[in-house]
């Protein structure tokens, strides 16, 4: 379970009051100094993270920190608190009151401070990446996607004012019916370490515009680009109390499951930890939105180099840290052939830095992120699969410390650890199927269904896929079929 793995965790670390002062890497230096000198609630040269409650940037009292280091030379770069419990009432109580005023703002100038939002995070981009690749370890390239994609959600929140219109009927003589849409109250949104700018703007500014108040807690392992993000929200004329952002592990995550003044909860990670949030969130009269395994089928007639390139991008974009990353890949009869052109292809990856020049994956988000994929990997081999390509004991001279693990492929069966349980890096399962058919019945069988994928230039083939495979997201000759803001989300199984 992700939030007792998460208690484990902080309490193996004692919240640790240092880490070894390590050297940042020559490109680094520069832009952690800036962050630290430019932003009031963030640190990237050893300080500590604040709290942000009522407009105020809050110095936590706190006897527990968690050590926030670069994922490629293991410097410190920030302390984050364990938010005290009187912290965060104090923030909760900072969102009620916001809302009584907040809720009565016309929509219009609710909206006009997302606008300003909008400009102020592309203005902000760079400084923002920069804080990512520290934290987190994604290549800078990566970095701006993540942001890109939080920023899609800024721009569709901007025109959601007709979405907000009511409806008004006359069902009788001289009696009407009247629906209005009003904001719920305060919400909370808790967010996970791979995405730190996308996911914190999936909410806030659907929070703002719609007249809610948000208690935001990023995660402790990279809260930088959020706290960055609420910076700018208040640059842009968000009202003290509209927006506050706490840290920690279980504890804050129970504390907003638990409070009285928050209406609702959005969630994205883990399936286990989604559901205790749910049921602990739901318990206390709460709405809950929780948010894998994904697989890509590859048929004989498809395109051979979209088919391979797309696989590649999406299996070891970002070192495999996304829920919508391609870890298991079914080749179909011919298609099998085309096995030694993927490793090829994959090895071909340069593993480095996310500052450094050409890198086309970073380094895992900690060590024992990286011990946990590393043992994923290993456990096919004990099992009987063929590690086709071995990116485990991979080195980066530059980075000796860093958390890297290279491209890896491996040939396995269903019954394996490494395909029924989510690897989360850069590791992609290949499992060989003889038709269609026996290719559906693998992926309606496993117990994810957040994404998958089919390559084939058939229409016929592409419809009967879409039709009878059991998964939210369904791509067509496109690896990862996140869609755009504009659409629903959903995934099917486990991961709904």
């Amino acid at each position: 379970m992700y939030v007792s793995r998460l208690s484990r965790r902080l309490q193996s670390r004692a919240f640790s009051t240092s880490a070894s002062r390590l050297a940042l890497s020559a490109p680094a230096l520069p832009k952690a100094e800036q962050i630290s000198a430019e932003w009031k609630g963030t640190s990237a040269t050893g300080g500590t993270t604040k709290n942000f409650i009522g407009g105020e940037w809050v110095e936590s009292k706190t006897s527990e920190w968690i050590d926030v280091v670069d994922p490629s030379t293991q410097t410190l770069l920030t302390r984050v608190p364990q938010t005290t419990g009187d912290e965060f009432a104090q923030a909760a109580d900072a969102a009620a009151q916001a809302f009584k005023t907040w809720r009565q703002t016309s929509v219009l100038t609710r909206q006009r401070v997302v606008l300003n939002l909008q400009q102020l995070i592309r203005e902000n981009a760079d400084a923002i990446a920069n804080s990512i690749v520290l934290e987190q370890g994604k290549t800078i390239a990566d970095a701006h996607g993540d942001l890109l994609r939080g920023l899609q959600v800024v721009e569709t929140s901007i025109g959601i004012t007709t979405t907000l219109m009511g409806d008004k009927m006359e069902v009788s003589k001289d009696m009407d019916t009247v629906v209005r849409k009003a904001p719920l109250g305060v919400c909370a949104s808790i967010a996970p370490f791979n995405f730190p700018a996308m996911i914190p703007l999936w909410t806030i500014p659907m929070a703002a515009v719609t007249g809610n108040t948000l208690i935001l807690k990023p995660s402790e392992r990279d809260p930088g680009a959020a706290m960055m993000i609420a910076e700018l929200c208040q640059r842009a004329g968000l009202p003290s109390g509209v927006l506050n952002v706490v840290h920690g592990g279980v504890n804050t995550v129970n504390a907003i499951c638990d409070h009285p003044e928050i209406k609702a909860i959005s969630f994205v990670g883990g399936d286990r930890a989604g559901k205790h949030i749910y049921e602990r969130g739901t318990q206390n009269g709460k709405r809950v939105q929780a948010g894998a395994k994904n697989h890509a089928v590859i048929m004989p007639d498809a395109n051979k180099n979209l088919a391979l390139n797309s696989i590649i991008g999406a299996a070891f974009g970002a070192a495999g840290q996304r829920c919508m990353a391609l870890s298991v890949a079914i080749l179909i009869g011919e298609a099998q052939s085309w096995l030694p052109e993927l490793i090829e292809r994959a090895q071909k990856l340069k593993v480095n830095g996310g500052f450094e020049n050409g890198a086309d994956l970073g380094p895992l988000i900690s060590p024992a992120a990286k011990q946990r994929v590393v043992g994923l990997i290993s456990s096919a081999e004990e099992e009987g699969g063929k590690i086709l390509l071995d990116g485990r004991s991979l080195s980066v001279p530059t980075y000796p410390d860093g958390n890297f693990v290279g491209p890896t492929i491996i040939e396995a069966s269903t019954s394996m650890k490494c395909y029924k349980e989510e690897i989360f890096g850069p590791a992609l399962v290949v499992i060989r199927a003889s038709s269609l058919d026996d290719a559906i019945d693998i992926i309606n069988e496993n117990k994810y269904g957040n994404g998958t994928a089919i390559f084939t230039q058939s229409g016929a083939t592409a419809r009967k896929f879409e039709s009878t495979v059991n998964v939210g997201q369904i791509g067509i000759n496109v690896p990862i079929p996140v869609p755009l803001p504009m659409f629903s989300w959903s995934g099917n199984k486990v991961t709904d």
